[in-house]
């Protein structure tokens, strides 16, 4: 049985300690809503961003589209609970499931089929995925209609906070598989592009998000989204200690995929896309999965933050907002997921919480001018970000000690014989 190591072990504890600390400042009433507030949406911006360092930092994309994808992860999210709490209605949970089950088993199987097939352009392949992916999602809705009273039935005959918990943890979920599948789909045709011109693609994406959600009771039929108006009623089921397990889950993942041979891959792209190839190296297939995975984050991050408010609305989504996970990477240091979490924490301890509170009454604005400056200088003082590319203990790569090639005492004598 293989033995966990004294950093994990030291990591552990230590991330455990804080989460329950914090919760019993919560539950104390020491720390007030509005910072426990605060620090829920830290922990969503550090979910958020360690999916856009894993996709920027390492992979060496530049993307603008991590907002678009956590706009559909919240939206998505948020709808399957609403109409479960307010409409006593799973209708929205199990067409959703069976969409991302159907729509994911397609992925899977014509990525199998297309790794056989040479001379199939991206185009071609899109057009064949987004073909059956419509048709699936028809099948999907048909489906989650006919089971949706079998499931009310099951999710009644528990009690009602953990049937709001089970399907608040579905929701979530489904959210965040839901914006990794539509990355999939909007990732075949861009990820071909270079990565200034990908950068401007994933900004569209995200502006797109925002027109359709804008739309949304109108266009689509959602009348609980209710458009540019802002969907409200969502129940605020995010506590502290649900964000904290997302984000150490998100870590664990996170940390795990870069010491193995895919995290591996996936630097060598970013330091030579050249180089890589002639090594042998997918160059398509980990810019694909680099891409799927962060944006999988952002759905994460946008299903748990429609839960903390308990309202949405298209302008938390627009494209300004959407280099605010830029920002986060860049101050913590490229490529260091130390220095993104803390980033993401200290952005928003720091903008919302900080300076909203020291700011005279009536010019809490201007923490829009103060924070920038802050940048700057920062920026000017060390251009690497605030941590470069230190990461604790835990996260640094530990290579395997150094095979002996020196013959062991026993088999020098045997061999003497």
């Amino acid at each position: 049985m293989k033995r966990i190591s004294r950093t994990t072990l030291i990591f552990l504890g230590s991330i455990v300690a804080f989460t329950l600390v914090v919760q019993v400042l919560i539950s104390l009433n020491v720390l007030s809503p509005f910072w426990n507030t605060i620090l829920r949406q830290g922990a969503v911006m550090a979910i958020v961003s360690l999916g856009l360092n894993l996709i920027y930092g390492f992979n060496g994309q530049f993307s603008l589209g991590q907002w678009g994808f956590y706009a559909i992860g919240a939206y998505s999210a948020a709808d399957i609970t609403y109409r479960w709490t307010n409409d006593a209605n799973s209708n929205g949970l199990t067409v959703l499931f069976f969409t991302v089950v159907l729509v994911g088993a397609a992925i899977l199987i014509l990525y199998r089929v297309f790794g056989k097939i040479r001379g199939v352009d991206p185009l071609s392949a899109f057009a064949i995925y987004l073909i059956a992916a419509i048709g699936l999602t028809a099948l999907a809705v048909s489906i989650g209609n006919i089971t949706a009273p079998g499931v009310n039935g099951l999710l009644k005959v528990l009690p009602a906070n953990i049937a709001n918990t089970v399907v608040y943890l579905l929701a979530v979920i489904i959210g965040g598989v839901l914006a990794a599948e539509v990355s999939f789909l909007f990732g075949l045709p861009v990820l071909t592009l270079g990565s200034d011109y990908f950068g401007i693609a994933t900004l569209g994406f995200t502006i797109i998000v925002k027109v359709l959600l804008d739309n949304s009771d109108v266009m689509f039929g959602f009348v609980e989204m209710k458009g540019a108006r802002g969907m409200i009623g969502i129940p605020k089921l995010t506590s502290w200690i649900w964000v904290m397990l997302f984000l150490i889950l998100v870590l664990v993942i996170t940390r795990n995929l870069l010491h193995s041979s895919y995290g591996r891959a996936i630097i060598s792209v970013r330091e030579d896309e050249i180089a890589a190839k002639a090594m042998g190296i997918d160059i398509g297939h980990y810019k694909t999965l680099t891409f799927v995975l962060g944006c999988l984050f952002a759905g994460l991050a946008g299903g748990l933050y429609a839960h903390i408010n308990g309202f949405l609305h298209p302008d938390t989504f627009n494209f300004i907002k959407s280099f605010d996970p830029m920002i986060i990477v860049v101050f913590g240091g490229l490529g260091s997921v130390t220095g993104t979490i803390f980033a993401a924490f200290a952005w928003q301890l720091v903008l919302e919480g900080i300076l909203r509170s020291i700011l005279p009454p009536g010019f809490e604005t201007w923490r829009y001018v103060v924070y920038p400056l802050l940048l700057l200088v920062m920026m000017l003082l060390k251009p690497n970000g605030l941590f470069g590319n230190y990461e604790i203990p835990y996260l640094r790569q530990v290579l395997p000690p150094k095979k002996s090639t020196e013959p062991k005492p026993a088999q020098t004598a045997k061999e003497s014989l």
